[in-house]
């Protein structure tokens, strides 16, 4: 059994040290323990910290493309590397690293596929009134989106088999934690959760720039996935909520055209006929997209297949060993 930390790190030199001496190299249950750093377009050293700090595999990008892609790249260079576990922390050492064992017991014990380390969020001091509120409501949209019960839906200490890293497809140029949890809970995939401790702050979440720049995004993030997946819900909902208000305004057309003298209140019809007809042509765009849908599944399935058979070549980016010096 193969377990493989992955840390994708942006000019993060002052706090990775820490974070890697904090991972436990010798886990129960586990024959081989790896870190694999991916390097994000960093230009302060990170590459070289991490090198020096004993990571024993280090990605590295030329420039920086944001956490979502160093994501995905590193759960590809992980299953090429034949990891059976993947562990994914942050690299500025906000959660303990001796709550690996504990997060990857239900990928062992084989009771998941993905479990998300949920945070104390009500104990976390740095966190303020605002945050917390925001959180829960945040998560408590994820829970209903996904199917899931996760309670932190934006942890980003999580654990995942081979198979889910198989499985996932990150689309979203923003973040991964969204996205992955609510594309495990609409599949094949089982999702747990483990209480997780965490550290003090070391910086500022560099995620988004303001509260409500994150909200936006995340929303954004939350419907279109929920599309994706549940297309013909989705549109139906929308078609309904339009639809529904044209219909009253029929109806109520009908009932002063037949119990009055007929004449007036032709705006109604006018604004009925067009909300109805809207309403008709987004449940037919609910149709075509649950088709398309259906056919995304079929590539999904072919992809993990493939992914599953394929020969890994060397990835594209460079790859540093533990006792190599990264290219610059």
């Amino acid at each position: 059994m193969k377990l493989i930390v992955q840390i994708p790190c942006f000019n993060e030199a002052a706090t990775l040290p820490a974070t890697l001496a904090d991972i436990p190299r010798r886990i129960e249950g586990v024959e081989q323990v790896e870190v694999l750093v991916i390097d994000d377009g960093s230009t302060d050293g990170t590459a070289e910290v991490a090198r020096q700090a004993g990571a024993d595999h280090i990605l590295r990008f030329p420039a920086n493309r944001g956490l979502a892609a160093a994501f995905s790249a590193g759960l590809e260079e992980s299953v090429r590397r034949g990891a059976d576990i993947i562990v994914h922390t942050d690299a500025d050492n906000q959660y303990k690293g001796e709550c690996i064992p504990d997060l990857i017991e239900p990928v062992l014990q084989g009771q998941a596929d993905v479990v998300v380390g949920t945070r104390p969020i009500e104990a976390i001091e740095d966190f303020s009134w605002t945050k917390k509120r925001l959180q829960r409501l945040g998560s408590w949209v994820v829970r209903k989106v996904s199917g899931t019960d996760i309670a932190d839906a934006t942890s980003g200490f999580r654990a995942y088999s081979r198979e889910a890293a198989l499985r996932l497809n990150v689309v979203s140029a923003f973040t991964y934690t969204l996205e992955t949890l609510i594309q495990a809970g609409r599949t094949t995939l089982t999702v747990a959760q483990v209480p997780i401790r965490t550290n003090p702050p070391t910086r500022e979440s560099r995620l988004f720039r303001s509260i409500p720049a994150y909200v936006w995004q995340s929303l954004q993030t939350i419907l279109r996935i929920y599309a994706l997946y549940q297309p013909l819900r989705f549109f139906s909902i929308i078609a309904l909520l339009v639809f529904l208000p044209g219909f009253v305004l029929a109806a109520r057309f009908l009932y002063y055209y037949l119990t009055a003298t007929g004449a007036g209140h032709v705006q109604s019809l006018i604004l009925a006929a067009v909300l109805m007809l809207l309403g008709f042509q987004i449940a037919i765009f609910g149709v075509l997209a649950d088709l398309i849908s259906a056919n995304r599944k079929l590539t999904q399935d072919m992809l993990y297949q493939a992914r599953r058979h394929q020969r890994y070549d060397p990835p594209a980016w460079p790859v540093a060993e533990k006792n190599d010096v990264p290219s610059s």
